[in-house]
């Protein structure tokens, strides 16, 4: 099962086929030891150029995973389709309309065990995916550990999503996340940088997502791998699961 393979990731890649990656900086993130790479992004996704970046990635033995954002772009050669759900949005349609529709049309046609929702919980509002979504992101500690909690206990979602897209986000936030989940995986991403937020991140959160850096320092993408790998979880109320 897909949700089984997500639960061993520590570190992985997402790349965005709506940004131009040279070949031998796609070459360095491929061979970098990572877990995984995930493809995909908030705007300008097609299938056209999901299928030309996936047909990079497969010349490599890197697992290779869609986050799906757009029914047209979904390309079955994936190893597996991560499905978001926007928990704190505003716009009904990135809750469960989107998906609704995907299913009504395609629903007969969907490899259900290579498929992981993924419980969203996106913080800086002035990401793309903030405005897209109208997503409520100014939120207390509280209310984080409430949306990660129904996440896990009310939808089962295997996956807690802590997004930040584009800045480095709140520890307190992120923590606040942890506090909530008891078996549901904490993936945290957005605007990790430095070996020090790498390290904060792997600290906190159970697979930390590095995207962004990949298209203005391949070179610090790819020590993150390193990073993430030799900074243990710190332990929490979950630490027994």
């Amino acid at each position: 099962m897909l949700s089984e393979r997500v639960a061993s990731w520590r570190h992985v890649f997402k790349l965005d086929p709506n940004r131009a990656i040279s070949d031998g900086a796609l070459d360095r993130i491929c061979r970098s030891g990572t877990d995984a790479v995930i493809i995909g992004g908030t705007d300008g996704i097609t299938f056209e150029n999901t299928w030309e970046l996936l047909k990079r990635v497969r010349r490599y033995d890197v697992p290779c995973y869609q986050e799906v954002s757009t029914k047209s772009a979904v390309i079955p050669e994936f190893d597996g389709f991560l499905i978001p759900v926007v928990l704190n949005a505003e716009d009904p349609r990135w809750l469960i309309g989107a998906h609704h529709e995907a299913i009504r049309l395609y629903g007969r046609y969907i490899p259900w065990e290579r498929v992981v929702p993924e419980g969203y919980v996106v913080l800086n509002p002035d990401s793309r995916v903030a405005r897209l979504t109208k997503a409520r992101s100014s939120l207390s500690e509280e209310e984080v550990t409430a949306y990660a909690r129904l996440a896990e206990h009310l939808f089962r979602m295997p996956v807690v999503y802590v997004e930040y897209s584009g800045r480095y986000g709140d520890p307190r936030l992120i923590r606040a996340a942890r506090a909530g989940i008891v078996r549901s995986r904490l993936f945290y991403g957005g605007g990790i940088s430095t070996p020090e937020q790498a390290r904060e991140a792997a600290r906190l959160a159970d697979t930390v997502v590095v995207g962004n850096l990949i298209y203005y320092n391949v070179d610090a993408a790819v020590q993150t791998v390193r990073h993430v790998r030799e900074t243990p979880r710190e332990a929490g109320p979950d630490a027994l699961r």
